[in-house]
């Protein structure tokens, strides 16, 4: 099935679980290690490659919300998938704010997992594609290895959206491709969502920057320096 071979750490503290779905994903082509606690996943993490983490988020020793605090404020750029049984929307919302990439509740389609672990595969690959990291925006540098802008340090999402912005600098970066990268889908939430987070990326670079954040109505958004 698969022609690159993809790392994969999956934590989860459910033995029965983890034992199915890792010989799930090595039928499937991917490399394959297990972790049952947050604790023993970052060990791994700190002295191994990874291309994607799929992590519970109810664990001992340390759950899956404090695996991913660590996990974003030391390599931002690691995808990172949430598996629970938590459906509330609030554990939800909580999991996005830390900078999960996706989230999926149990019970849960294996296909289905394939299919959005391949989708966040994709938009980091293709994110990661330009060697440029680092942008001056006015008075501003952005560092999207970073995650800074200024002092302000961004979301996952938000850096992904405004690095395709800056890569794109004077173009239209069109909504649906913007969609599908970062978020995986072109749906009415999600383009709710973008909104939001452009909103976010307007108020950080502040009203004195030249730089703007462009709406090009029913087509996309540019970046422009008002100084051109």
């Amino acid at each position: 099935m698969k022609t690159l071979q993809t790392n994969i750490l999956l934590v989860e503290d459910d033995a029965s679980l983890s034992t199915v779905l890792a010989d799930y994903l090595r039928s499937k082509g991917y490399t394959v290690e297990t972790a049952s606690n947050g604790r023993e996943a970052w060990e791994l993490i700190l002295i191994k490659h990874y291309d994607l983490i799929i992590s519970d988020i109810m664990m001992p020793k340390m759950n899956g919300y404090e695996l991913l605090k660590l996990i974003r404020a030391q390599y931002s750029h690691l995808p990172v998938i949430m598996l629970s049984a938590k459906t509330d929307r609030d554990d939800i919302i909580a999991a996005y704010d830390l900078g999960c990439d996706d989230y999926m509740t149990k019970p849960f389609s294996m296909d289905i997992l394939i299919c959005k672990m391949e989708a966040v595969l994709r938009r980091f690959r293709l994110i990661n594609e330009s060697e440029q990291t680092e942008w001056q925006l006015g008075d501003i540098v952005f560092d999207s290895v970073r995650q800074q802008l200024g002092d302000t340090h961004l979301s996952t999402r938000e850096n992904d959206l405004l690095k395709m912005l800056c890569l794109s600098m004077g173009q239209l970066v069109d909504r649906n491709r913007i969609l599908m990268t970062i978020w995986g889908a072109d749906t009415y939430f999600n383009a709710r969502s973008l909104s939001v987070y452009v909103n976010h990326l307007r108020k950080y670079l502040g009203e004195d920057t030249p730089i703007r954040i462009m709406s090009v109505h029913g087509k996309g958004y540019k970046l422009v320096s008002m100084d051109k």
